[in-house]
């Protein structure tokens, strides 16, 4: 049987579909060759989305997020019902005179992140702070009572 010249895709395509789950095969997706005009207008229409830590202490839950070149002008951090949502705007500065692009990685535009805290948090009780292009969010915990045994007579 002769191969195609993407069958070698196809096959790491299969054989990685061999150790996901069935929830994972929805991601798999076949080998995508691009338009010739294709252009990234997904990113246009959606903002970017920003990766954080969560992670708690005896007294505090804390949120972490990379937010290396924005100004803390530019950053819009809220909290309502225990849904908390940081937004911004990174900006790469002035390229406007660029004609040619060679690499394009880094992501410059609009950044959102909007999640559900995992512990009840004291919403009046909150610090933000940004530094070193890192921004640390940190609640102070609502206290849970322990489960008072009552004894049956």
């Amino acid at each position: 049987m002769a191969r195609k010249q993407n069958d070698d895709l196809l096959i790491e395509d299969e054989l990685a579909a061999a150790f996901l789950n069935d929830d994972d095969l929805s991601q798999v997706q076949a080998p995508h060759t691009p338009a010739v005009d294709e252009t990234d207008s997904a990113e246009d229409e959606f903002p970017g989305q920003l990766a954080v830590d969560v992670y708690e202490t005896e007294e505090k839950l804390v949120v972490k997020a990379r937010t290396a070149g924005v100004n803390k002008e530019e950053l819009d951090v809220s909290i309502s019902d225990g849904i908390l949502t940081i937004s911004g705007t990174l900006s790469s500065g002035d390229d406007s005179s660029a004609t040619n692009w060679h690499i394009q990685e880094c992501f410059w535009g609009e950044f959102s992140r909007t999640l559900a805290l995992p512990v009840a948090v004291k919403e009046d009780e909150v610090e933000a702070v940004l530094k070193d292009g890192v921004l640390t969010i940190s609640f102070s915990k609502v206290k849970q009572e322990q489960a008072k045994k009552i004894q049956v007579l």
